[in-house]
């Protein structure tokens, strides 16, 4: 962050806490901020930006920055009243807010008013990052943008916008305040675990945006293949969903047809329902066609959490490591401890674990048998991952393309198509613990960036391609490891010039990035950002607690990864 952008944002901070210290504000200005009442927040109290509306006399740049910045203001309805005051009748009328947010740099912004035509205005903005109509947030390539608007006269003499594209401008410090991170939950195949679909919607009207997102629109696209709803097809929530003061919330559908549905399939719905709404405060759901209630309960889940206590490799054994004590995985440390293997990730059960051997192979460890299973001889492999239903994952560094599964009972590999199209090597890869998404570092267009694709598996399970990567972030560095740190997030080691990268990226969202002491060597998540450990290259264990990373243990020869936890 610049220093003109920090002061900005520490200005911004104590203006909005201190509202009548910002009183004083003239009211040409562009913003006011403060708390206001009566709105559909979706169950939290949230700052909330009040732009000013246009000025009598104001002048055509005047007029589009006080546009731009009335983006900041959704109003009670959600409906951007303030900003279409900017605007001419007509074009008022079939203007889009929603579809697009375009987020930028506030201190960036610049007006400048045509020479030639006094009526045209352009805007020039370094774009951050932009959300579609479907509240998908993608990452931009930091660069210096343009938009002309142009204006005319109205009868009464003020200057108002008669061309304008859709869409809203948010500075990237706002943008978390009027947008905020939902998850649309979906289902795996198998129906054991939830997979959450992030989105960014406006914080009014909530729970009726998420409702009808999860019912009538489509998942995103790159996630699609892998995952499953409960809808049928050309199911209609209607656009309005109350949420009483006990947070219960009334989902009506127009679809006649789910009267007739299963009960196991009424139960999924409610299941996903409920929980993609619990961020807004919704406790329970109440699912109706034409005011008839659906009798619908919600299904069991397999969660995703894994213990807190880190699970690691040391000169006592393998096991979980509580204070100074190992406590061992039963029938699998001993097997780990007579490998020696130089990585480790544990199977969901933990009766078996994905190792990369002293010589670079990498195998399959079981709890019942003495000696490794090798699977996969070929040089440069990076740490392999193991999923739930036992498949080992396996590719060479230089060659991104060559991934492999090898199934639990089988030392045949099965390639993987489309695995990382246009990535010239891998350094590091880490599957979801639902088996869904894989997350991998990889150089492309001469960058380490981070990636994540789906994973597409057959009616069996066996995973037989990865479908279209999303780019989340650009590493600052060669990747030592990736990690999903929850559901939703995923963590990076990379290398620095002089300390280490650490990387916390949300799969759809603004990536944070810090540093801790040069050498760390591995990475491993665990359940939230807090259990987030790092492995140094003289064995000594690292926990994030607060904004640092402090030393927990020492003597770690290996951090281990774990893709769940029995139930």
């Amino acid at each position: 962050m610049t220093r003109a952008r920090g002061i900005l944002a520490l200005i911004l901070a104590f203006c909005a806490l201190v509202v009548t210290g910002c009183a004083g504000f003239p009211e040409s200005g562009s913003l006011q901020y403060g708390f206001a009442t009566g709105e559909d927040t979706g169950g939290s109290q949230n700052l909330v930006f009040l732009p000013n509306r246009p000025q009598p006399g104001a002048s055509p740049e005047q007029i589009v920055e006080g546009f731009i910045d009335a983006g900041s203001g959704p109003g009670v309805k959600g409906a951007w009243a303030v900003a279409k005051e900017f605007l001419a009748p007509d074009l008022a009328e079939s203007w889009n807010p929603l579809a697009t947010v375009r987020v930028d740099e506030r201190a960036e912004r610049d007006y400048t008013t045509s020479d030639t035509d006094d009526g045209a205005v352009t805007f020039s903005y370094e774009a951050v990052a932009d959300v579609d109509d479907t509240g998908s947030y993608h990452r931009a390539e930091l660069a210096s943008n343009s938009q002309e608007f142009r204006l005319a006269k109205q009868a009464d003499g003020e200057w108002r916008i008669i061309a304008a594209p859709d869409g809203i401008w948010l500075d990237e410090g706002q943008f978390p305040q009027v947008f905020h991170r939902y998850s649309l939950m979906y289902f795996d195949p198998t129906y054991q675990y939830l997979v959450p679909d992030v989105r960014w919607f406006p914080y009014v009207n909530a729970a009726t945006t998420i409702a009808v997102a999860l019912v009538n629109d489509p998942m995103s696209e790159w996630l699609a293949e892998s995952v499953q709803s409960a809808f049928p097809e050309g199911a209609s929530a209607v656009a309005s969903v109350p949420v009483d003061e006990k947070g219960v919330a009334v989902v009506d559908f127009d679809d006649d047809s789910l009267l007739s549905a299963s009960a196991t399939a009424l139960d999924r719905m409610e299941t996903q329902l409920r929980e993609s709404l619990r961020a807004v405060g919704v406790t329970d759901v109440v699912m109706r066609v034409n005011s008839t209630p659906l009798e619908a309960s919600p299904v069991a889940v397999r969660s995703t959490r894994v213990p807190a206590a880190p699970l690691v490799l040391t000169e006592d054994g393998f096991g979980f490591l509580s204070g100074d004590e190992i406590d061992q995985v039963p029938g699998l440390s001993p097997v780990v401890v007579a490998a020696a293997p130089t990585t480790v990730q544990v199977g969901v059960e933990r009766d078996a674990a994905a190792v990369t051997l002293p010589g670079g192979q990498v195998a399959r460890l079981i709890a019942t048998a003495a000696d490794p299973q090798v699977l996969d001889t070929r040089s440069g492999l990076i740490d392999p991952a193991i999923d739930g239903l036992g498949y080992v994952w396996s590719v060479p560094s230089d060659q991104p393309a060559a991934l492999r599964v090898y199934g639990p009972q089988s030392a045949d590999g099965i390639d993987v198509a489309d695995a990382w199209p246009d990535a010239t090597a891998v350094s590091a890869m880490a599957l979801s613990r639902d088996g869904t998404r894989m997350a991998a570092t990889v150089l492309s267009g001469g960058r380490t960036v981070l990636w994540v694709a789906g994973v597409v598996r057959d009616g069996d399970g066996v995973p037989v391609k990865l479908g279209p990567p999303v780019q989340l972030a650009i590493v600052g560095g060669p990747a030592e490891g990736v990690t999903w740190i929850d559901d939703a997030s995923i963590g990076v080691l990379a290398r620095g010039d002089d300390a280490s990268i650490v990387v916390e990226q949300p799969v759809g969202g603004p990536t944070t990035t810090s540093s801790a002491t040069a050498g760390m060597t591995s990475i491993a998540g665990g359940t939230g950002v807090s259990s987030l450990r790092l492995r140094a290259d003289d064995g000594t264990l690292f926990v994030k607690r607060g904004t640092s990373w402090q030393p927990t243990a020492t003597g770690v020869l290996v951090l281990a990864t774990q893709q769940g936890a029995p139930q």
